[in-house]
């Protein structure tokens, strides 16, 4: 049996790949089986911020894992503890606590807003307020939280105690906050799975100014447009606003599953021992990884970034076949005249990998992709999504 008979056989049916095994790869470059080579224009849904196998994080991971691969948070690690006093003076955010993925994370956020408003004002303010067309995880919670019926259908009942207003409609958000006491707002600044749709400036000041007035914390979900995906070292760094919460995952590990939520000065004292955990959170090895990704987030890599999504968006929203284009940064969500699918399989079939996000075609390359491969990939892009 070949390894995708062997996947059918054996994996869970969860999953619609597409027909490549990837084997190999270097950089924004990726191999499949048969020695295809591709440009990754999805980077893994946004994790390989620098590609594949990177010598800099490569050579991190290693040294820690000839070193201590594990130890439990029964014990102090010194990769944890970098990794944390890093995210803290890179965001002013002020404590942080480890997890192993996103959906972890916004669990971790959820449990502290339960538990800040439960001491602060008592049983009755624990829902939490989350948009329309938003995703924030697949466990029962996070399914909850999400937005989006479609995710919901199977699995009912859910977590009680989320309501949802759309985003982007302030009247709408100051209704739904009038009639339901609030623990916290969730949102992610683009809406990754959504459609890739940013936030507007006015939306997100609206949402500031409830929490502040209403003493609502404001938990931001950086799973996706974290770690220098937007142009900016976080999302809501775009927005000047201050988050009682940042979650954050994907390209935090550059590769390895790590998940984080950073506390703000309200939240920073709300879990206390014994009422929060994981065996696997702030791994010696995943943490090394990660210090050696946020640290190279540097203002002058960021501005490179944003360059490179000014160049995307230049050749592409005016390109024959091209509805749109939204996002910030290289998280782009393309609105093409053509179904996203045949995009996409075009693509495949010319070296290019983009993915999907509802019906756009979406790209999240790794974020040091060299000018010569994006042009490439942008030239394979608009021939694809060029109407006949």
């Amino acid at each position: 049996m070949s390894v995708k008979e062997k996947d059918k056989y054996y994996i869970a049916n969860t999953y619609g790949r597409f027909p490549i095994e990837i084997v190999s790869g270097k950089g924004s470059t990726v191999v499949d089986e048969n020695g295809k080579e591709y440009i990754d224009m999805g980077s893994g849904i946004a994790v390989n911020i620098f590609g594949m196998c990177d010598e800099e994080w490569v050579s991190a991971v290693a040294k820690q894992l000839t070193t201590c691969q594990h130890t439990s948070n029964l014990y102090y690690s010194e990769p944890c503890v970098k990794l944390a006093e890093l995210l803290c003076e890179k965001t002013g955010m002020k404590k942080v606590f480890f997890g192993n993925s996103g959906a972890e994370a916004n669990e971790g956020a959820i449990k502290t807003a339960r538990k800040y408003a439960f001491e602060k004002k008592g049983k009755d303010y624990y829902k939490i307020l989350t948009l329309n067309n938003s995703f924030h995880g697949r466990t029962i919670t996070t399914l909850a939280a999400t937005g989006q019926d479609a995710f919901h259908n199977d699995f009912l009942p859910l977590t009680d105690g989320f309501v949802y207003t759309d985003a982007n409609d302030i009247e709408m958000l100051k209704k739904t906050v009038a009639e339901n006491k609030l623990a916290a707002i969730m949102f992610e600044t683009v809406q990754g799975e959504g459609g890739v749709v940013p936030l507007t400036n006015e939306f997100v000041s609206a949402i500031k100014e409830i929490c502040e007035k209403e003493d609502i914390l404001m938990i931001v979900d950086e799973v996706q447009t974290g770690n220098g995906r937007t142009g900016k070292l976080y999302g809501y760094m775009h927005y000047g606003i201050t988050p009682d919460i940042v979650t954050t995952a994907k390209g935090l590990g550059g590769g390895l599953p790590i998940g984080a939520v950073m506390f703000g000065e309200k939240t920073k004292d709300v879990l206390t021992s014994g009422t929060h955990g994981s065996t696997f959170g702030g791994n010696p090895i995943a943490c090394a990884g990660a210090v050696n990704i946020v640290s190279r987030l540097t203002y002058g890599f960021l501005e490179d970034v944003n360059r490179k999504s000014k160049y995307i968006i230049k050749e592409l929203e005016n390109a024959d076949g091209v509805k749109s284009v939204t996002g910030l940064g290289l998280m782009l969500g393309i609105e093409t005249e053509k179904d996203a699918g045949e995009v996409i399989k075009i693509c495949q079939e010319n070296g290019v990998l983009p993915i999907k996000a509802k019906n756009k075609v979406r790209l999240l390359p790794p974020l040091n992709i060299s000018d010569d491969e994006l042009i490439k990939a942008i030239r394979v892009i608009k021939k694809a999504v060029k109407v006949d």
